[in-house]
């Protein structure tokens, strides 16, 4: 087996876990995920401001406290901290290595970037061939741009199993683990919905590592002694994060969700097996950012009696006082009837302002709310102060022919290696929605919150959202896949209902999962929804109180 662990699930993630991961125990390889699709938008700004940026800077400064004992150890990094520029990053890695008297041979992957005038930032999904061509000619650390997440995993397998593009099947395996491994700590009993469950109950969850076998079956597991744990539940959570269909397309392999198995095989240990794979696509994703604008928020306190009342007062003034184009009002009644103190007895009015005029979206709009202080509801009070408008991104997804990229491995001694594209494609049937089984299930019922016997993990892909929900035993599921359909979801979640919702089963996982198009508008970087990434709308679904059957229990 390979033993490929992780320690960065984005930009920002626990700054010593490369250290803890590299001191914790044996690695073949270790992996640092950086590349969120707002990451991309962060980085093309860097880059605006100088030429030479682009990268993922917190990654140099977390290497040069362990680069030294990655190298002793043998321990292969792999990641794609590279961005919008990874052979920056890599003569900044050979520098660092320089400087700390180091000799460190560093491989790097390139032609994601595409050439789009009017977009900020372009970059097709990259697979992992090119990564195994680093590794193959002794690269101790590879950069890459823009690859897909399990790229980091699957190209270290194919390096040292020597697979080819017709080995679909191990190819799938490694992406799944891929899959699990890319978000650190979420497959560890991170954003956990049973955290209370979890030994220390999700206080300091370990960094994952697979075990990859050389038929693309692997063992998901953790170092000894860290916190969380590895179950078949935690890595069910992450296998449905971020999906879609059953078919899980990549730039390499086509993976079947639908054919994975799970079994334990030890304390903190899964075994994953059974996974199928099919030709890839004859496209590659494409991932474009655009500058939309500008945009600003105030919030207004409102307490006690009246409050839609108080409400409509205030938009009023601002619409009066800047027009209405661009402005959006959401009013969250937070507050409680016949309550003790302030907080309890209010609401809050979140006002947005997006426009193309900086001037605008500034300090006349937030001038404008805290104009109104002395002059408009009673108890006029807002959380926030006046301030300049920010820019903000637009995400959109798009496609380009396989053969159409210069996937290019670009080796430690700096001879270019060109990666061709695969040759045996298949087109990317959209696998069918299932609407779900008899909305009418018979029997006794009892009154409780739905996440008494399902879990949940939810999350963005551009402005579509992905809601997965897994039953706890066989009997849950049964009542789960008939009961959970696209009319009660929307039932559930009021906000579903004008949208277009895709419902897929996934019946191995007893799990279910929906796609809400259009739920984050035009991407995170532009959403002003409460919580822009959908991070939260499982525990939402979770919460609500519905008619559970009376004979099936967590």
């Amino acid at each position: 087996m390979i033993r490929i662990g992780n320690a960065s699930g984005f930009y920002g993630d626990r700054f010593t876990a490369w250290r803890e991961m590299l001191d914790g125990g044996e690695l073949d390889v270790l992996t640092g995920d950086y590349l969120a699709e707002l990451t991309m938008l962060i980085l093309g700004r860097d880059r605006l401001r100088d030429p030479d940026l682009g990268y993922a800077k917190t990654f140099l400064r977390q290497l040069e406290t362990c680069l030294g004992t990655a190298l002793d150890r043998g321990v292969r990094i792999v990641t794609n901290a590279g961005g919008l520029n990874p052979a920056g990053l890599a003569a900044a890695i050979e520098a660092l290595a320089g400087r700390l008297g180091l000799s460190a041979r560093v491989g790097y992957v390139e032609g994601d970037a595409l050439q789009r005038p009017d977009a900020l930032t372009a970059n097709a999904y990259l697979g992992a061939f090119g990564i195994a061509a680093c590794l193959d000619a002794g690269a101790d650390v590879v950069v890459t741009g823009r690859v897909t997440d399990a790229s980091l995993v699957v190209g270290p397998a194919i390096a040292r199993y020597g697979w080819g593009r017709d080995d679909l099947d191990e190819l799938a395996g490694a992406s799944v683990a891929g899959h699990l491994l890319e978000c650190g700590a979420q497959v560890t009993g991170g954003n956990f919905s049973f955290f209370t469950e979890l030994p220390d109950r999700g206080h300091r969850p370990g960094f994952p590592v697979a075990e990859v076998h050389s038929d693309g079956s692997s063992v998901l597991t953790k170092h000894p002694g860290t916190g969380g744990a590895v179950t078949v539940e935690t890595v069910t959570a992450q296998l449905l994060y971020e999906i879609g269909g059953p078919a899980y397309l990549g730039p390499d392999v086509v993976t079947r969700l639908d054919s994975v198995t799970l079994r334990p095989d030890g304390p903190d240990r899964v075994r994953i097996s059974g996974v199928r794979g099919t030709p890839p696509p004859s496209t590659l994703k494409v991932g474009v950012n655009n500058l939309g604008g500008f945009r600003n928020s105030m919030t207004f306190v409102l307490c006690g009696l009246d409050i839609e009342a108080k409400a409509a007062l205030v938009r009023g003034q601002i619409e009066e006082a800047v027009g209405k184009d661009g402005l959006e009002f959401t009013l969250a009644r937070t507050d409680h009837p016949d309550a003790a103190d302030t907080e309890a007895a209010s609401a809050l009015l979140h006002v947005h302002l997006r426009d193309s005029d900086r001037v605008r979206a500034g300090r006349a709009f937030s001038a404008a709310a805290v104009e109104l202080a002395l002059a408009s509801y009673p108890g006029c009070t807002l959380t926030t102060l006046p301030g300049d408008a920010t820019p903000y991104g637009v995400f959109t997804a798009g496609a380009v022919p396989q053969d159409a990229v210069a996937h290019v491995a670009v080796l430690p001694g700096g001879e270019r290696v060109p990666i061709p594209p695969p040759i045996r494609t298949a087109p990317t049937a959209e696998h069918e929605s299932a609407p779900g089984g008899d909305a009418a299930v018979e029997g006794p019922t009892r009154r409780g919150p739905l996440g008494e016997l399902v879990g949940a993990r939810s999350g963005d892909k551009g402005g579509d959202a992905n809601l997965g929900v897994w039953a706890r035993s066989e009997a849950g599921y049964a009542w789960l896949r008939a009961w959970l359909t696209v009319e009660r979801l929307a039932e559930l979640l009021p906000e579903t209902a004008s949208l277009s919702v895709r419902r897929y089963e996934l019946p191995n996982l007893r799990a279910v999962n929906f796609v809400i198009e259009g739920l984050l508008g035009a991407g995170v970087a532009a959403s002003t929804r409460f919580d822009p990434q959908a991070k939260a709308l499982g525990e939402l679904l979770r919460a609500r109180v519905v008619d559970l059957p009376a004979g099936v229990h967590p």
